[in-house]
């Protein structure tokens, strides 16, 4: 069996090779004890949780976005009833090895149905994460030597179902990449209002182009890891999000390459940013997915950038 390549260096590089979540058979409205973010709840709650035929059509046109780009693409395997919308949680690359996440009981089901891609990879490059440690892909932004991770503390794990990276987590992969230099950002949280949660890092962080950010202060417990970002890439390279446009996903978007994102042609100020910071976007609707608390980088699971 052939194996695959593995290779990411960070979250902008033109991208070869990725995991793409499944729209088939995702289970339709969960009963509300069911959901485990508070923008599904709301959802759910509203009777406007999405159906089953714009969940594919939105991952559909995602799809072609990729195979313009002439992308590899692999799917996970089908599971009946089963949401694997969000195939960035259940494992990620940090250079050229694959973290095999350790996520909420609620997910465990997805983890399997990439066996058949993982099985690919060699051995050697297969890191799991001990029991105790617990870190989603969601969670994990690499941007050259610098991983940046989304945490909570001990209580916030206790609390919260939208705690999902722990500082076991957080130490697990400093320890293993100790070549890296690793920046732990504690992220607030919250089970029922979308405003005041960033469910992972990605919804309220994300690194762009060569040296640009999109950036909510509102995900961010700490006032000063925020200043840290800021002054990380610049002020002038760096979009501040308000607390609405989080809930919206404005930092969800996707790289292809250092000029190409992927974002919602709703993100009106944010594209015009892009536009005119001289970056290609390519606009795919993505609305009916947000309901369920992901976007872009939530769908997607880069193996291999160049």
């Amino acid at each position: 069996m052939s194996e695959l390549s593995l290779h990411i260096p960070n979250e902008t590089n033109r991208l070869k090779s990725l995991i793409l979540g499944l729209p088939n058979d995702f289970g339709g409205t969960p009963l509300l004890e069911s959901c485990y973010d508070p923008q599904s709840r709301f959802h759910v709650n509203h009777n406007t949780f999405p159906l089953q035929k714009d969940i594919t059509k939105e991952m559909n046109d995602l799809l072609q976005v990729f195979h313009k780009y002439e992308v590899v693409v692999y799917r996970p395997e089908n599971i009946m009833g089963l949401n694997q919308v969000f195939a960035r949680d259940i494992g990620f690359v940090i250079g050229d090895k694959f973290v095999v996440a350790n996520v909420i009981e609620d997910r465990k089901e997805e983890v399997p149905a990439i066996k058949s891609i993982t099985n690919k990879i060699s051995p050697k490059q297969l890191i799991k994460l001990p029991k105790d440690a617990f870190a989603e892909g969601g969670d994990v932004i690499i941007h050259n030597n610098h991983v940046f991770v989304g945490v909570s503390d001990e209580e916030d794990c206790q609390k919260f179902q939208v705690a999902r990276t722990n500082y076991n987590g957080f130490n697990f992969l400093k320890e293993t990449f100790s070549h890296l230099h690793f920046f732990a950002f504690e992220l607030n949280k919250s089970d029922h209002i979308p405003e005041d949660n960033s469910l992972h890092l990605d919804c309220c962080f994300q690194p762009i182009g060569e040296d640009k950010a999109i950036i909510s202060p509102n995900g961010f417990r700490n006032k000063e890891d925020v200043n840290e970002l800021i002054k990380l890439f610049g002020e002038e390279n760096v979009l501040l999000v308000t607390s609405k446009e989080m809930r919206n996903m404005y930092t969800n978007v996707f790289s292809i390459s250092k000029n190409v994102i992927i974002s919602d042609p709703r993100f009106i100020r944010l594209n015009d940013w892009l536009e005119n910071n001289g970056f290609t976007v390519e606009k795919v609707a993505y609305n009916e997915i947000s309901k369920m608390g992901g976007l872009f980088r939530c769908s997607t699971l880069p193996l291999l950038r160049e």
